[in-house]
């Protein structure tokens, strides 16, 4: 089982925790991964502190997965996370991933239903640190990490070449509603070189937008680049996107965005290491050309055991002439805003 899912996470480009999976059954397993931190948060709008300054801890994200193998073909995977809704106070649990899987071969495998999608979680694998930043278009909300649809992935010459292409909903893996037509996202990837790794991806459809009541007015796109180098001693890689009309699929304006991603770490030891990132964009070339976004971060991770990561990092978010909307929230103000986060960063798989 986990031998099976290890290898179809490489061809579909996925993150994956059957690795530490517990095993219920003998074709059944349990795995699980949490992101928690305990840090202190310094948010200004305009030069004036926010509410949401201050010292608390958070557990971001809570996986609990279930993996079935039927036969050597199917299987099937369901993933459950849960967020706060402050709105009623209350923290809900909802499904992350719910597919049914056909594994034929090396060079086709198919999903039905909630997975991963092409590009996010294939650049989080070789990013390393998603437990402290999401990615670049998934940090500024530009694309996510899984939806509803058909899914399909493989490799060729022993790993060369991969793809993955996914017919989706295009609202997202919490929105699983239709509309009249559903979007497509691609990616293919080639490893010329051990550890080396080009990639290029490519987005497009109406999120979900094209309801039988209300008329998209624009297609959104997205185009993805990507160059990463990936051995046991360091990890070194440059993302690059543009977008458009993205948050202009019911609007009558048009609108383009672009940004970028540098990132590198360091291993000192099995141990321990030490990473940075920094992300730089424009979020709004047409609308608002004078907004600009930017991200960085600076870490050291220690690996105390087995499955268990931990982290001291500082990052910053940081948006001029505007607000930008980022996995840290809303970030900006009318002339600028500033997102500071110092602390302990946790990963724990089982």
């Amino acid at each position: 089982m986990r031998k099976e899912a290890m290898l179809t996470a490489a061809i579909m480009g996925c993150a994956i925790t059957a690795a530490h999976a517990v095993d219920v059954t003998e074709k059944t397993t349990i795995s699980g991964k949490a992101f928690i931190d305990l840090t202190n948060i310094d948010q200004t709008l305009d030069g004036v502190k926010t509410a949401a300054s201050g010292t608390g801890l958070d557990v971001k994200r809570f996986y609990l997965g279930i993996d079935h193998v039927f036969d050597q073909t199917w299987s099937a995977n369901v993933t459950t996370d849960f967020n706060y809704v402050g709105n009623d106070g209350e923290t809900q649990v909802y499904i992350k991933k719910a597919y049914l899987q056909g594994h034929f071969g090396d060079a086709f495998v198919v999903r039905a239903g909630s997975a991963d999608l092409p590009w996010v979680p294939f650049v989080e694998n070789l990013y390393g640190y998603r437990y402290v930043e999401n990615v670049l278009v998934d940090h500024l909300k530009f694309g996510t990490s899984a939806d509803w649809g058909l899914h399909a992935g493989g490799m060729f010459a022993d790993g060369l070449v991969s793809y993955a292409a996914s017919v989706v909903n295009g609202a997202g893996y919490k929105n699983p509603t239709r509309s009249k037509s559903m979007d497509f996202e691609g990616r293919l990837s080639v490893v010329p070189l051990e550890g080396l790794t080009f990639a290029a991806g490519f987005y497009s459809g109406k999120l979900g937008q094209d309801k039988e009541d209300v008329d998209a007015l624009h297609t959104a796109q997205r185009w993805d680049a990507l160059v990463a180098y990936v051995n046991p001693k360091f990890r070194a890689g440059a993302e690059y996107f543009e977008a458009k009309n993205w948050r202009q699929v019911l609007t009558s304006e048009t609108d383009k965005a672009t940004g970028y991603s540098l990132w590198g770490s360091y291993n000192f030891t099995d141990q321990m290491s030490a990473f940075a990132r920094y992300d730089g964009a424009d979020p709004s070339k047409d609308l608002n050309p004078e907004l600009s976004s930017e991200y960085f971060n600076l870490g050291f991770a220690y690996r105390p055991r087995k499955n268990v990561d931990l982290a001291v990092v500082y990052k910053e978010d940081k948006a001029d002439n505007g607000v930008v909307s980022t996995s840290n929230g809303s970030i900006g103000g009318v002339n600028d805003g500033k997102y500071r986060e110092i602390g302990l960063w946790a990963q724990v798989a089982f």
